[in-house]
């Protein structure tokens, strides 16, 4: 049986792969890759698409890699593009995932909101998207207080000083995602929600899926001046140290083809190190593996690095993905907030939920 599949993938920090093919008794036939990469020589191009006819239609991401390296003539040079990238464009293919250009993105930026209905508002907003009754949607935040975020899986006793908390006001809150602990102070940080139907990130890998969803920022950070890139498995980075962190969630549907990832971003726009130290416990262990001795050298603040005012540089964001993707204005409607802040009340601001890891 002939299936004709069509697949795209936008390399992090690279290039456009596409990919169309058949897939015949199991296997792929009429491969074609195309794209807006650099490649030398000629006959490379021709190897990209030769190394993969007859593969077997399971074969993951790596595997199609291997071919395709084990095909390229000695000496190819390729810009923007990998072997492994290429690999993932089938897959995706395979898998029948979406783009970024299939949707009608929807912007939400509104007022400072408490932390708590922040956390119920991405379980509410992601849920919407999986259900098809919003559209993919980007919600950069405003706090309305100061908080440690922590994941989903962590140690509430481990992470957070009490004593340091209570006397720097600050509270504490336990999101859906997994990861690290976050400082927020509301002029200090920025951050970001991408609310995506699971689609989009069909064919790609857990990691993949971090630096495919970051990489519009990367791209906006880019034009600001700020050199970043994606850093596995979760952190935005710059040669002068980590700006931001990234978390997710997958959001099962009850229907085939339905469910939603979330997707949030938190970046340093500012900092102040001493106070975190006393909210935060960062143990040496943690550190050792930055290759750091101290905390504060981990985070390197977009403040510094761009110059700008902090609604500036959300600004730019803002612009940099409505560019590429895409982007209208939107809101939180009446029935997501009312949802939202039930939410918040019954499960965000409860011991049983915060202290679920003690």
């Amino acid at each position: 049986m002939e299936e004709q599949v069509h697949g795209e993938y936008k390399i992090p920090g690279g290039k456009l792969v596409v990919v169309d093919l058949d897939v015949e008794d199991g296997a792929l036939r009429h491969v074609r890759v195309a794209g807006d990469f650099f490649l030398e020589p000629d006959e490379a191009f021709l190897a990209l698409s030769g190394a993969l006819e007859g593969a077997p239609a399971d074969t993951d991401a790596a595997g199609l890699g291997a071919r395709i390296d084990a095909a390229l003539p000695e000496g190819t040079a390729m810009y923007g593009l990998t072997s492994e990238g290429v690999g993932i464009a089938v897959r995706r293919a395979l898998a029948h995932a979406t783009d970024w250009t299939d949707y009608d993105w929807q912007l939400v930026h509104e007022g400072p909101q408490e932390p708590a209905l922040h956390m119920a508002l991405d379980e509410v907003i992601t849920t919407e998207v999986g259900a098809g009754r919003r559209p993919p949607t980007l919600r950069v935040w405003e706090w309305g207080a100061p908080a440690v975020v922590i994941g989903s899986f962590q140690s509430l006793r481990n992470e957070i000083d009490p004593e340091g908390a209570a006397r720097h006001g600050i509270e504490v809150v336990r999101r859906i995602s997994g990861g690290g602990a976050m400082f927020i102070e509301p002029g200090n940080t920025i951050t970001y929600s991408l609310s995506v139907p699971d689609a989009l990130v069909q064919g790609l890998s857990f990691a993949d899926s971090y630096a495919y969803l970051d990489d519009w920022v990367l791209g906006a950070l880019g034009d600001m001046g700020v050199n970043a890139w994606y850093q596995p498995l979760n952190d935005i980075a710059t040669e002068a140290g980590k700006i931001a962190g990234a978390a997710q969630k997958r959001m099962l549907g009850t229907e085939p083809g339905s469910g939603a990832v979330l997707h949030h971003v938190t970046m340093a726009y500012d900092i102040d190190a001493d106070k975190m130290l006393e909210v935060l416990r960062i143990g040496r262990e943690k550190l050792s593996d930055k290759g750091t001795k101290s905390a504060k050298k981990r985070v390197d603040p977009l403040r510094r690095q761009t110059g700008l005012p902090r609604e500036a540089v959300i600004d730019r964001m803002i612009d940099s993905f409505r560019t590429r993707h895409g982007l209208t204005p939107g809101k939180v409607t009446e029935e997501e907030m009312t949802r939202a802040q039930e939410l918040a009340r019954t499960k965000f601001t409860t011991s049983e939920w915060t202290a679920r890891v003690p």
